[in-house]
Order: structure tokens, then C-alpha cells, then sequence
């Protein structure tokens, strides 16, 4: 007769291996915009950012997003590179133009901080 023990492991295993064997098929499953976003992802890691420290850039406003510590910011592109902008007047729209300062780069340099000069 089996120990409580012994039971308990085996569960334990059987629960690691079908967790383990889950990931690997709904890996393989991915739809092709998933696999395409993943790739862009992956090579954007890769190349150096289009934009330097300092910079002032023209972009426009694709979308806006809440900031953890609770602050609206734009979210702008420069050749798909990501700049997430700070200190934009409440007028400003999904659309509109501007004229941004870079700030910093996250840790990896796949994304920037900017402030907002005005609208281009």
C-alpha cells in the first residue's frame, strides 16, 4: 500500500510534467499575428534605437496610457521604436502631431521616456 507521501509526489509530478507539456503545445499554437509580434519583439531587442538622449523628435500621438504612479502619457512611435511622453497638455488627442525631448531609455533600450515641447 502506498503512503500518503508517496501519493502526494506523484500528483506533485504528474501536475509538473502536464504543466511543462501545456506550455510547450500552446507555444506551437500561436496564431501568426501572434508569432509576427513576437519576432518584431525579439528583433527590436536587437537593434540600436533610432533616437539618442537629448534628441528632439517629431512623432504622433498613437495612443495614451496610464503611468504607475498614476500620470497620463502619450505613446509615440519612431520607426516602431516606443517613446512614452510625459507632461502632455490634456488637449492633445490621439492623432495629433508633436515635438518631443528624449529623456532616458528603459533597461533593455527598447523603449524611451520623453517630455513634451509642443504641438508640430
Amino acid at each position: 500500500m502506498l503512503g500518503p507521501a508517496m501519493i502526494g509526489a506523484g500528483g506533485l509530478a504528474v501536475l509538473v510534467v502536464g504543466s511543462l507539456l501545456f506550455k510547450r503545445v500552446r507555444g506551437r499554437n500561436r496564431s501568426a499575428d501572434e508569432r509576427r509580434s513576437l519576432e518584431r519583439h525579439e528583433a527590436a531587442q536587437k537593434r540600436d534605437p533610432p533616437v539618442d538622449i537629448g534628441d528632439t523628435v517629431t512623432v504622433a500621438v498613437h495612443e495614451f496610457s496610464d503611468h504607475h504612479s498614476g500620470e497620463r502619457r502619450a505613446v509615440g512611435k519612431v520607426e516602431g521604436f516606443v517613446i512614452f511622453i510625459e507632461d502632455v497638455p490634456d488637449e492633445c488627442e490621439v492623432a495629433d502631431v508633436i515635438r518631443v525631448t528624449i529623456l532616458s531609455f528603459n533597461r533593455g533600450h527598447t523603449s524611451a521616456t520623453a517630455r513634451y515641447l509642443e504641438t508640430a
